[in-house]
């Protein structure tokens, strides 16, 4: 299995963090100005600085679950490696991506089941999070922002959960590594954002005809992919955008 496009994985992270701005974009502000309150003169590099370190162990976690993703899809290339096989992977992944749209236009919650499933890592992680977390009154350094990250990236999430299906289909510990922060870099312009502007910021992106677009065009990138993967459209353009086998997306 290989041939992942990099640049659909990051347009995914990109359009689909208007989901991280509901889920977790309150608790990323709050982590992020924690110190801003105690350091009133310079605001903006505590709170740059803090959403920095917060996003680098974020997607830190991202590539490590990658990583073990496309591990896994490395294995069972060298036990099975069939055409068939591989044709059914990449219609896999393109089916994510498109209840992945249907998802983030709150059109389908199936994905939500599987965040629900993943409460069970959750809860296992949670109770370090809070050993990170500030006392009253106090701000988070740099230091366990980063932390704070680190176990963050392991939420449950039916966005990640998807993407990673993407990762497994790179056939390589370091290739899922890459796809994960691929779509993690694409989701640091939102939450890095969120941090810095806060409610402002998340009350716009929790608008319904915001997710409504987002959730389209990702949907639409599923079925694009669905389309090449089955041999229907002609390749040219469709190759930086469509994750379908052979070639070089």
């Amino acid at each position: 299995m290989g041939g992942i496009g990099l640049l659909p994985v990051f347009v995914v992270g990109l359009l689909g963090s208007v989901h991280c701005a509901g889920m977790c974009g309150g608790i990323v502000g709050a982590l992020s100005v924690a110190p801003v309150t105690l350091h009133a003169a310079r605001p903006a590099r505590p709170a740059l600085a803090n959403g920095l370190a917060y996003n680098a162990g974020r997607i830190g976690s991202y590539m490590l679950a990658g990583a073990l993703a496309g591990g896994i899809g490395q294995g069972a290339g060298a036990l099975a490696r069939l055409p068939a096989l591989q044709t059914g992977a990449y219609w896999m992944a393109n089916l994510m991506l498109a209840m992945l749209g249907l998802y983030l236009m709150d059109a389908w919650r199936g994905l939500a089941r599987l965040e629900q499933g993943g409460q069970i890592v959750w809860r296992r992680v949670q109770p370090l999070l809070r050993r990170v977390s500030p006392g009253p009154g106090a701000g988070l350094g740099p230091g366990r922002m980063l932390a704070a990250g680190l176990l963050w990236g392991w939420l449950p999430c039916g966005m990640v959960y998807s993407v990673l299906v993407t990762a497994m289909l790179s056939g390589s510990a370091a290739g899922g590594a890459l796809v994960m922060l691929a779509f993690g870099l694409g989701t640091l312009p939102m939450l890095l954002g969120l941090g810095l502007l806060g409610a402002r910021l998340r009350a716009s992106l929790r608008r319904r005809e915001v997710r409504l677009a987002c959730g389209a065009l990702v949907l639409g990138f599923g079925l694009l992919g669905l389309a090449r993967a089955a041999g229907g459209l002609p390749h040219s353009w469709l190759e930086s955008v469509c994750l379908t086998p052979g070639g070089g997306a």
